[in-house]
């Protein structure tokens, strides 16, 4: 048996790609290259380069590789900001890309797919920490986008038997313990790697956008879930669905936040250096708090973050950044 990954040149998808490897699995990985690296894909990956929206290239890899049971999707764009100006970008590549690859996982016989989807599903959260049956009210088109393919997902499911977990991440954070693949964007939005860019001289100052929330410290409260616990919840959710079990949705998160300014504190005593930070009027629509409650992947799937402590985390990350600091170095 073999695994498809779409999207698997990317930084969460190539810490999965990694963990496959390591336990043996054969795996296949397919990604257009806009947003991730080959330099990230694990040697022993056999690799393709093309869209999933090309659907005679999809056909192409599936004819020649006739082992392949189950596929974990990531080839999807993600950045809030850019979904909010270009939402027919995201409604082609997310909606329109997850189209075209399920109805060749169809016809192809492949009948199990571990999805990465997104807290961002919830939108503004009724409740901390959020449960998986909590309402859905995206707040812009990428969570919109995500929660359009775990609906597709589910009716998929109940025409044509493909069965499905959806993983609703929460904030992936750090990289892998050898420092030889991490997070490499371009241009870069999430919190540690931005914060780590001052150290390493890439810019002068860190902005903090809000002071005067309702949490302890002003800043906002997010839940941080290190790369390496995520990759274990896909290989869980894999033999769970290899099991003959019903598709499900997950929640991924460590169910314990911390604040901005947390984040930045313990980014200095990793690193040793002062990091400056500059107080910035908020951003619209970001919440207070987010956190999971990852009760329900602990009971059924049997996950255990084992990385919750920030500190870890952001060591890992300023390791990879450290012997990276301009990341895989194959911008085009």
């Amino acid at each position: 048996m073999a695994v498809l990954v779409p999207g698997g040149a990317g930084y969460i998808g190539s810490h999965i790609v990694r963990e496959l490897i390591g336990r043996g699995e054969d795996v296949v990985v397919v990604d257009n290259l806009e947003n991730g690296h080959k330099a990230a894909v694990h040697p022993k990956a056999r690799f393709y380069e093309g869209d999933i929206r090309d659907r005679a290239f999809l056909d192409r890899v599936l004819d020649e590789e006739k082992d392949i049971d189950s596929a974990i999707h990531f080839a999807a764009n993600s950045l809030v900001g850019e979904s909010m100006t270009k939402p027919l970008k995201y409604y082609d590549n997310n909606v329109g890309g997850t189209r075209i690859l399920l109805e060749a996982l169809r016809d192809h016989g492949i009948r199990n797919v571990v999805f990465s989807s997104t807290a961002a599903t919830y939108g503004e959260p009724e409740r901390v920490p959020i449960m998986e049956t909590d309402r859905t009210e995206p707040t812009n088109p990428y969570g919109e986008t995500k929660l359009a393919m775990e609906k597709m997902f589910r009716w998929v499911d109940e025409a044509d038997g493909i069965r499905y977990v959806s993983l609703r991440y929460f904030n992936a954070c750090g990289a892998d313990e050898s420092g030889e693949i991490g997070e490499d964007h371009n241009p870069e939005s999430h919190l540690i790697p931005l914060i780590l860019q001052v150290p390493l001289g890439k810019r002068e100052e860190i902005s903090i956008y809000g002071d005067d929330y309702p949490t302890p410290d002003g800043t906002c409260i997010r839940d941080y879930i290190h790369v390496t616990d995520l990759a274990d919840a896909h290989l869980k959710a894999l033999d769970y669905l290899r099991a003959g079990n019903e598709s499900n949705i997950f929640n991924l998160g460590n169910g314990v936040g911390f604040s901005v300014q947390e984040v930045v504190d313990t980014a200095r005593k990793v690193t040793g250096h002062p990091i400056p930070a500059k107080i910035v009027p908020r951003r619209a629509g970001d919440p207070a708090q987010l956190i999971a409650s990852s009760d329900k992947a602990r009971e059924v799937l049997g996950w255990d973050p084992k990385h919750d402590s920030l500190e870890e985390i952001i060591a890992s990350a300023w390791k990879w950044h450290q012997g990276h600091p301009d990341g895989y170095g194959d911008r085009k």
